[in-house]
């Protein structure tokens, strides 16, 4: 299970450093920013803009060295849910939903997404805003673009953060996230920010790095946008009988009504019985070590549609549960 990208955040800024390229590498750099500084005009960035971004930028060691060695975390769920999902998160995310709550309130009634479910996708993110990365984007994806190994998707990235800049949405010298180009405080990449991101507070910018409004704005448009139904939850975990078909376990293929499931023999922890409702679900098991069981609904899939992952979907979940249960 390889862990969402903010668990690296902290870790990539302490580490940050930028070393001018030598030599070679050098002079392949300066011929390759130059070639995609043509394309990037081209296709509409305008020359102030360009000038502003890549004037002086130089690979970045660190950000090779993050994308080498993505380590691969043999965390089981329990183990994960107890680092992310904490008593302090829930804490924190409690305090800040009811401090937000006119503003949530709002964005809720434009999106038709709960309240819960943005702020707890803003904690699993970026603790609140709290790590969002300390790495310049533009030399960041330029350093993976020119690098080789992903260069189609970084060098087009790479072209949405200049048009995001061109927009006036930021600065280059502002526009700061994780090695890997995610940005703000709900961590989207440049693709995501033009296909999602919303000027919530009407100032003329799109502002993830620091208005709580555009923030949750921008979240909330893209959940509403990904498929959230704003009436439904997300799952619920649940136990299975001793004779249970494993091979139901199949969230890809296996969809069915909740009564489905009821008359297969699953229950709720507590052995009552699942909600009474005309809704499709499906079960999910999370670690192979391990025998938590979800049933989980369209809500949950949308989750997964922000990120892939079963273990960062079942986070946002368990928090936005938390924040509400008291």
């Amino acid at each position: 299970m390889r862990i969402h990208h903010s668990m690296f955040l902290l870790l990539g800024t302490l580490f940050f450093f930028a070393v001018a390229p030598t030599g070679a590498n050098a002079a392949d750099f300066k011929s390759w920013l130059n070639s995609f500084r043509a394309e990037a005009l081209e296709k509409g960035i305008s020359k102030e803009t360009l000038d502003r971004s890549l004037t002086g930028i130089n690979p970045i060691p660190r950000v090779i060295e993050l994308d080498r060695r993505q380590p691969e975390f043999t965390l089981t769920f329990n183990q994960y849910m107890k680092r992310v999902v904490t008593k302090t998160r829930i804490a924190k995310a409690r305090k800040l939903y009811d401090s937000n709550r006119t503003l949530l309130s709002k964005v809720s009634k434009k999106f038709n997404v709960q309240p819960r479910f943005i702020v707890a996708l803003w904690g699993i993110e970026s603790d609140f805003g709290r790590l969002t990365g300390g790495f310049k984007i533009v030399p960041a994806l330029a350093t993976l673009a020119h690098d080789g190994r992903r260069s189609a998707f970084f060098r087009s990235q790479l072209l949405k953060a200049l048009t995001i800049i061109d927009q006036g949405h930021i600065s280059a010298e502002n526009m700061q996230g994780s090695w890997a180009g995610a940005m703000g405080q709900v961590q989207f990449m440049p693709s995501s920010f033009l296909a999602y991101a919303v000027d919530f507070d009407g100032d003329g910018r799109k502002n993830l790095w620091g208005s709580l409004d555009d923030v949750f704005g921008s979240a909330a448009n893209y959940l509403a946008k990904s498929g959230w139904k704003g009436d439904e939850t997300w799952g619920r975990r649940v136990v299975l009988p001793p004779d249970f078909d494993p091979s139901l376990i199949n969230y890809k293929k296996i969809r069915r009504p909740i009564k489905y499931w009821q008359d297969a023999g699953v229950r709720r922890p507590n052995a009552a019985d699942l909600p009474n409702v005309d809704m499709r679900a499906s079960l999910v098991r999370p670690s192979k070590k391990e025998n938590d069981t979800f049933l989980i609904y369209q809500n949950y899939r949308t989750i997964l549609k922000w990120n892939r992952s079963h273990y960062f979907a079942l986070a946002v979940g368990h928090l936005a549960d938390a924040i509400i249960q008291r």
